[in-house]
């Protein structure tokens, strides 16, 4: 799936990935490979990536929103 994080600053991270665990006001989720489409508020704390060649990537969150496509397409918005 394709992974899109964007900040204030600018593009965080882009890229192919096969997970993303990251904590949501519901909870922690992870998002793999063609998720059901979803759109959440996320909360304070580190996203972990895991791309297509099982590098690990951790990113600081300190808020935002996340966004899963019907297109297996995960868009990030943090502050």
């Amino acid at each position: 799936m394709e992974l899109k994080i964007l900040s204030l600053k600018g593009v965080e991270y882009e890229g192919k990935i096969n997970s993303l665990n990251i904590g949501t006001t519901s909870g922690e989720i992870t998002v793999l490979d063609h998720h059901r489409p979803l759109i959440t508020i996320l909360k304070k704390g580190t996203a972990i990536i895991k791309d297509v060649k099982d590098k690990r990537t951790e990113l600081k969150i300190d808020s935002g929103f996340l966004e899963v496509g019907p297109d297996n397409q995960v868009n990030v918005l943090i502050d």
